[in-house]
C-alpha cells in the first residue's frame, strides 16, 4: 500500500499515512482539526537506460548478439552447397 504525507494548512503539522488506494483522503487535521492538503514528493525510484522496459528484453538485444553465428552459418552452408551440388551432378553422371 502507497504511503501519503499530507500538511495541515493551519497548524503546520506534517505526517505521512499508509493508505489503500481505495481509502478515502484525508481532509481533517488530528492535531488540531483545520485542513488538510495532500503534499507532492518526488519520485523515489527512476529507472532510465535500457533493459527496463518489456521491448528492451524482445528481439533486439538477442538478435546483435547471434547474427555473427547467422553470418557463419549461412557462409559455411553456401560453400557446402556447390560442393554437395558437385557431388550429386557427377553421381548423376555416373549412373547414366
Amino acid at each position: 500500500m502507497p504511503t501519503y504525507s499530507y500538511a495541515c494548512t493551519e497548524c503546520d503539522n506534517k505526517f505521512d499515512i499508509v493508505q489503500s488506494f481505495s481509502d478515502d483522503t484525508l481532509t481533517v487535521c488530528p492535531a488540531c482539526s483545520g485542513k488538510l492538503r495532500k503534499l507532492f514528493n518526488s519520485v523515489g525510484i527512476v529507472f532510465k537506460g535500457s533493459g527496463f522496459y518489456r521491448t528492451d528484453s524482445r528481439g533486439g538485444g538477442s538478435s546483435t548478439v547471434s547474427e555473427p553465428a547467422k553470418k557463419s552459418e549461412s557462409t559455411s552452408a553456401s560453400s557446402a552447397s556447390p560442393a554437395s551440388s558437385t557431388t550429386s551432378s557427377s553421381s548423376t553422371a555416373a549412373a547414366s
